[in-house]
């Protein structure tokens, strides 16, 4: 409502005659427009641990997935590198799907994204149960992993492009929405260190001997059957206690967070038709710039990630240090979230691009170039945090920037927030399939031995190149194509300005029928 329309409209009745107010009447009183109510930080850490249980799984499958294929299940390389390609490019074609879905949703007293997140939970917990189980049958193997996978990336999918979506439903300020998100990437990345943490520790104390030679007898391969079944019963238990933090936080989310819509989103009686919306997300120039951008830097990273444990393994020969290793990554991560946070607010998101995600370049070379020294590994280890943190924040902190500009520019658009993060998570996640198919079939090529205690020299070399090589060539071309993104700093305050204008025109609107209304049937 317009300043001054509140006198005007609430002094009307008082200028009627007492006469026509029927007994018992009163004046209506015009309500005045709510205040704007700002995230308590209970609203912001209960919408922050929604976060966990995407980044606790998905930190266990991406760090351990691969060599739990290799050496645990003792899937042959060839059949390994099919299941993460096929599970990671199914993860990236079910998110566009599910946010399809959930476009077509009717909003509930849930909301309606809520629902999504309420009823896959359960069938998300079993399913990766029954990931890190090795079934009796050695046949069938390939295809039970492949069918749990896809069937488990499917459904947390439905629990993660919902919760990514919440940020536009949580608060209609930049600030707030920056705040959460702060919140949000604090705790995901602790969720990092939960699973790195509880993964690698309980299965780090199972006894996994290797084999020395690739043709040992039957004898010395009987004898560390024992122990090859107590690895297999410490994943298992790993399993279930992410599970259950899965659980946990999924409720803290469900009971503590409320879907919020906007004043003008209100007024929109047609749906916008799925096709159409996409059709207008993938033309906006800003998102697609954005999405080249993080598309490399983020696949640098998750080549990294899912190649360390091998690289510390076989490559740097700490066998038994490796989930510590990942567990420095990770606390210094999260340690240094709100920093990255200020540094953003302070200076803004692109700068703090260049800065934070760049500086993983000087470790990866000096990892590419060192001989094996376990301590200078560690101090790489804690500096390589300080970037990994700024690759957690920024692309989830710039992404509402996106949408807000695209709102403006199509003010009579609504509903296509699941669009956007579905398809933003979607060209990630299917170029990580690719690179990690990729690379576990490159292992295979170049000789890996399943449990061996070595491997050849091409495959210590491969590894090295994955891990320091070609993620720095993917992070230089990635900083590259941001410099294309849009929004800066000036960019993101006019449209702050633009977007308050047009929520203070739609609920001006709203409260001027509202007056008209109640003003007839008095008369």
């Amino acid at each position: 409502m317009a300043k001054g329309e509140g006198a005007e409209s609430g002094s009307a009745a008082g200028l009627l005659p007492t006469g026509i107010l029927q007994a018992g009447e009163r004046p209506v009183q015009v309500k005045e427009p709510k205040k704007k109510k700002q995230l308590s930080i209970c609203n912001k850490l209960c919408y922050a641990v929604g976060g966990a249980p995407y980044q606790v799984t998905g930190c266990a499958l991406g760090f351990f997935l691969q060599i739990y294929l290799l050496d645990v299940a003792q899937v042959d390389p060839f059949s390994a590198s099919i299941i993460l390609f096929v599970g990671r490019a199914w993860d990236a074609i079910t998110d566009p799907l599910v946010g399809f879905c959930i476009s077509k949703s009717p909003w509930t007293r849930l909301g309606r994204l809520m629902p999504w997140i309420t009823f896959s939970t359960p069938l998300a917990i079993i399913a990766y149960f029954l990931i890190w189980f090795v079934p009796d049958f050695h046949q069938g193997q390939t295809l039970w992993y492949l069918l749990f996978y896809c069937l488990f990336e499917t459904l947390v999918t439905c629990f993660h492009v919902p919760y990514s979506a919440l940020t536009m439903f949580i608060s209609t300020e930049q600030s707030e929405r920056d705040s959460a998100t702060a919140y949000r990437m604090t705790v995901e990345v602790l969720g990092t260190v939960l699973g790195t943490a509880i993964q690698g520790q309980i299965v780090g104390q199972a006894d996994s001997p290797c084999i020395p030679d690739a043709n040992a007898s039957t004898v010395n391969r009987t004898q560390s059957s024992t122990s090859i079944k107590e690895t297999q019963n410490a994943y298992l238990l790993a399993a279930g206690v992410i599970a259950s933090i899965y659980v946990i936080c999924a409720v803290i989310l469900i009971l503590g967070v409320r879907e919020q819509r906007e004043s003008y989103e209100t007024q929109q009686t047609k749906q916008m038709p799925f096709f159409r919306g996409l059709r207008l997300v993938m033309s906006h120039g800003p998102y697609i710039k954005l999405i080249a951008g993080f598309l490399f830097t983020s696949l640098a990273f998750m080549l990294v990630e899912g190649n360390f444990a091998l690289f510390c393994t076989y490559t740097l020969g700490f066998r038994n240090e490796f989930q510590n290793l990942l567990l420095a990554i990770m606390f210094s991560a999260t340690v240094t979230i709100p920093i990255w946070q200020w540094f953003l607010t302070r200076f803004g998101k692109k700068t703090a691009v260049y800065i934070g995600i760049s500086s993983a370049v000087p470790f990866l070379i000096l990892v590419a170039l060192m001989e094996s020294n376990l301590i200078v590994t560690y101090v790489v280890a804690v500096a390589a945090g300080i970037s990994v943190a700024a690759a957690f924040l920024l692309p989830w902190s710039m992404l509402p920037d996106v949408i807000d500009d695209f709102h403006l520019k199509q003010p009579h658009i609504h509903g296509t927030e699941p669009i956007f993060f579905s398809f933003y998570v979607f060209f990630t996640k299917f170029a990580s399939g690719v690179s990690l198919g990729i690379s576990t079939l490159s292992l295979d090529f170049t000789g890996y031995q399943t449990r061996g205690c070595s491997q050849p020299a091409r495959v210590k070399f491969t590894l090295k190149m994955l891990v320091t090589m070609a993620p720095i060539v993917l992070i230089l071309i990635g900083l590259l194509l941001f410099k294309l993104y849009p929004i800066d700093e000036e960019k993101r305050r006019q449209n702050k300005k633009a977007l308050q204008a047009l929520r203070e025109e739609a609920s001006s609107s709203g409260c001027s029928d509202t007056d008209s209304t109640e003003l007839a049937s008095i008369l």
